[in-house]
């Protein structure tokens, strides 16, 4: 099986960062996976406040380190903020994951890589990587549809790279 096609995007700031979360949520639909990875201080935390914002969501977002999940209310969805880097797999497997990934709401995990095995086989995959004090690449890889369109379409749009 080949490896599927990845896209870049490049923010230099906060606002462009912002930018790439309110694209992306003007597609999500009930059910969205995001998963994040990067190096910690990457920005996963500031990008799953830029998405939660983008949806409506009135609410301070804050890394839900020590709670693993935070359930916020959107305007559309409810935002579903996880962060899995202090969970066994032992423990994934009990907090009925399943339930948030194919319910009514958007999934954003943090630190993804480290529960793969639980992962849904379509969402979309982003690596954040340092690019100097206040910029970001984001290399978005989408597994399944909708994902792959919603690429397509930021790359023809000149969003992404």
């Amino acid at each position: 099986m080949s490896e599927p096609a990845s896209y870049v995007y490049k923010a230099d700031n906060l606002d462009q960062t912002a930018m790439l979360a309110a694209r992306l949520a003007s597609c999500f639909q009930a059910g969205t996976v995001i998963t994040l990875d990067g190096d910690l201080g990457a920005g996963k935390t500031s990008f799953s406040q830029a998405v939660a914002k983008a949806i409506g969501v009135k609410e301070i977002v804050n890394s839900p380190t020590f709670t693993i999940i935070k359930e916020y209310e959107g305007e559309v969805f409810p935002f579903y903020h996880m962060d899995v880097y202090r969970l066994s797999q032992e423990e994934a497997d009990d907090l009925g994951l399943d339930d948030y990934f194919y319910g009514e709401g958007v999934t954003l995990i943090e630190w993804a890589s480290l529960i793969e095995e639980l992962l849904p086989p379509d969402r979309l995959s982003i690596t954040i990587e340092h690019t100097g004090d206040t910029g970001r690449r984001f290399k978005l890889t989408p597994l399944g549809n909708p994902y792959e369109q919603w690429c397509k379409e930021l790359k023809e749009n000149g969003i992404v790279l």
